[in-house]
């Protein structure tokens, strides 16, 4: 690592949004490269890294010093590389990287002691305040976590002398403890009461060669659901555990971190290191300091996770590998899966992409040779795979307001009596996706987006699923000011609670939707609750299709299967595909069978019939195919370009400049079209037009898009995003 001596000039990216790197004089006592430092810019102090020698060409009179070096092990050649490819290909400014590379809070505070707060040994105080209630909560919901006096006081809601007079009780402890210390060792030793099926274990012995050459590869583990592969690829961990390096475990949803932490815990003995929003900002430095100082072996996280200062990153697992929130929608537009691969291929590295249901991506890689494919045909145990029919909606007499056919509610109502657990899903949040007036018409959309707002009844407010806002139900329409005539259209999983309650009264309901829970440990509450029997009916959104085991649950049921294979999506089939088939794998975990039942209006729709048949490898070559006859992803290349202002005529103007200089992108062949309102044209108050770029796979498109971008000077409220293969078109 190259050192600068006092008075070198040096050059340091910040995390200030600039197109340029700055100089300046090294410090007393100089600086390594890559280190992190405090510099002066203008009046501020900002944080920076430094990444080479200055520029020079001025007056080095002019030129400040670094303030300081912070306490924190440099910055790795190996990590300033992959920030500069992801730039690259993302079409990201450094600054904005870097901030995703140093998201730690106190990052520069050096070693010292602090004072923390846990939850006590006292079960109760002498008397309950619902401020007294409110700490003991939080505590518990983050399951036995430490936080700062503020942290936890705020947290709460509450004044800092509520968490002090639990103290004096004994409800709340009060310790002092070094900051940022190591996490427990794990032990990757095999544990005797696990014995692999044999698929399992030919799948196991593969990850684990990989793993011991210290090369890069990629594998493909695609199994059932319900076939374990998360004990597969945890030997993967314990195999990067052996050879002393650092592993990583992406999980697409916080609600599945709790779940998969007491797997982690006894497979290895303890907790591993912990990324992601539902850490306390204690937790988050702690993490960060120890995954740059080999103080954490293994770390289970978010996307986000990926850009952690390894020192000797060996495995990256990204589980669920097809799960559409690996995909960053706002900021940096990256995905982890492409990074992923990018970051283990320098630093020779492993990944395993686990899934019962892949991207046609991963699948077209593994068929291309270029993944190795690891297959798990059968379930783990006894439990086998669910027979799956559809329901063919035109021959069911349903009157208007219903939505569960009476063949599902005949299904469901014999579960009833075996004392089996049902599962209704609808792949829509809320009451009703529309609300209208039956006196004008009026849909009561959000005052800053042009999006429908959602009925939200449990809440007794309307909400946009674009912005968050919410407000009051409307008594009367905000358009004729009729009153009594708002009605909602279309069912959303609180609608449909209304129904069963109706058609089943004797039946214990549970709503599982990701919006109607505060924190990730009371979502996960739930989900035990349910696991133990705690419901005879459960009601979900997507998030019951994300891993969790219901032993009891024989029975799912698709409100509308249908739903996914509307609009011009080009992956709606493949996401249809893929969400059908893991809400169905949720049936029959246990010894007993399990049925699924999809309603739908098409029951010939090809992605429907490959849903049922479950020829799942005759679906994937018809969908690529067709995918390949169009030239789009995996088989050709596209880039969203999207702009957004709060002025109509300027981001409508900027797009037809765009569309007029395209010489640079014609040079490779690439098609330009657009601009065009984007489907959702108003979001936050700023008007939104597309432009959608396509070229061949092995055209040069981010050159060619940043040779086109770079003939124009954007104007100051305009924002520019470019979304390098675009997951949605919004």
């Amino acid at each position: 690592m190259r050192h600068f001596a006092e008075g070198d000039l040096v050059s340091v990216l910040t995390t200030q949004p600039l197109d340029r790197l700055l100089d300046y004089k090294a410090p007393e006592g100089g600086c390594f490269q890559g280190a992190f430092v405090e510099v002066p810019l203008g009046p501020r102090k900002v944080l920076g890294v430094v990444w080479g020698d200055g520029e020079g060409g001025y007056d080095l009179a002019k030129v400040r010093s670094v303030i300081r070096v912070l306490d924190a092990v440099p910055m790795r050649d190996e990590m300033r590389q992959f920030l500069i490819r992801a730039a690259e290909y993302t079409l990201t400014p450094m600054p904005a990287m870097l901030r995703l590379a140093t998201r730690s809070p106190g990052l520069g505070d050096p070693p010292a002691m602090r004072v923390i707060y846990r939850r006590g040994t006292v079960e109760e105080p002498d008397r309950w305040t619902p401020a007294r209630q409110k700490v003991v909560a939080v505590l518990e919901d983050f399951g036995g976590l430490a936080f700062t006096l503020a942290e936890l006081a705020e947290m709460a809601g509450v004044s800092t002398s509520v968490v002090k007079g639990l103290v004096k009780q004994g409800v709340v402890a009060e310790e002092e403890s070094p900051r940022d210390l190591p996490y427990p060792r794990l032990d990757p030793t095999p544990r005797g009461d696990v014995a692999l099926t044999e698929e399992q274990a030919h799948a196991a012995r593969a990850l684990r060669t990989g793993v011991a050459a210290r090369q890069y590869g990629t594998a493909l583990l695609k199994g059932v659901t319900g076939s374990g592969k998360t004990e597969v690829y945890l030997e993967a961990v314990a195999a990067c555990l052996e050879a002393g390096r650092q592993a990583l475990v992406l999980l697409p949803e916080i609600a599945l971190t709790a779940e998969f932490l007491t797997r982690v815990e006894d497979r290895f003995g303890a907790r591993p290191a912990e990324w992601h929003s539902g850490v306390t900002m204690t937790e988050r430095r702690r993490a960060w300091k120890m995954v740059s100082e080999n103080g954490a072996q293994l770390v289970v996280g978010a996307r986000s996770a990926l850009f952690l200062p390894y020192q000797d990153l060996g495995l990256i697992v990204v589980d669920e590998e097809h799960d559409t929130s690996y995909k960053q929608e706002d900021g940096v537009l990256y995905n982890a899966r492409d990074m992923a691969v990018l970051r283990a291929s320098m630093t020779g590295a492993q990944v395993v992409l686990a899934s019962a249901t892949p991207s046609l991506e991963s699948w077209a890689n593994a068929d291309a040779g270029k993944y190795t494919r690891l297959t798990l045909t059968s379930r783990f145990g006894e439990a086998i795979m669910p027979e799956m029919r559809a329901i063919d909606m035109r021959a069911e007499a349903l009157p208007a307001n219903r939505w569960i056919s009476d063949t599902l509610a005949g299904a469901v109502r014999h579960r009833l009596g075996e004392g089996e657990q049902s599962l209704l899903f609808l792949n829509r949040r809320g009451y009703a996706p529309v609300t209208i007036c039956r006196a004008c018409g009026h849909q009561i959309g959000c005052d800053h987006c042009d999006a429908r707002m959602v009925e939200h009844r449990f809440q007794k407010r309307l909400m946009c699923h674009q912005c968050g806002e919410t407000k009051p139900m409307p008594s009367v329409c905000p358009s004729c000011e009729a009153e009594d005539r708002l009605a909602p259209v279309g069912p959303g999983v609180e609608r449909i609670t209304e129904e069963v309650t109706s058609l089943f009264p004797e039946a214990r309901t549970a709503l599982l939707s990701s919006d109607l829970y505060g924190s990730a440990r009371a979502l996960k509450a739930q989900i035990e609750d349910i696991a133990a029997g705690g419901a005879d009916i459960i009601i979900g959104t997507q998030i019951v299709a994300k891993g969790h085991n219901f032993p009891h649950l024989t029975l799912v049921g698709v409100i509308d299967a249908d739903l996914g294979l509307q609009g011009s999506d080009l992956r709606a089939a493949e996401r249809t595909f893929q969400l059908m088939r893991q809400v169905a794998g949720r049936a029959g975990r246990a010894e007993k069978p399990g049925v699924a039942l999809m309603q739908t209006y098409q029951p010939e729709h090809p992605v429907i019939r490959a849903i049922l048949s479950g020829e799942e490898e005759e679906f994937w070559r018809a969908e690529a195919a067709e995918r390949k006859m169009a030239g789009v992803p995996p088989y050709g290349r596209m880039a969203g370009i999207v702009l957004s202002s709060p002025d109509v005529a300027e981001v409508f103007d900027f797009g037809k400049a765009l569309a007029a200089r395209t010489a640079p992108l014609h040079q490779i062949g690439a098609q330009v079209f657009g601009p065009a309102a984007a489907p959702i044209a108003r979001i936050r108050g700023r008007h939104r037009v597309r432009l959608l770029v396509k070229a061949e796979k092995t055209a040069p498109l981010q050159r060619a898009l940043a040779a086109w971008l770079g003939q124009f000077r954007v104007p100051t409220n305009l924002r520019v995003a470019v979304d390098i293969d675009p997951q949605s078109f919004y």
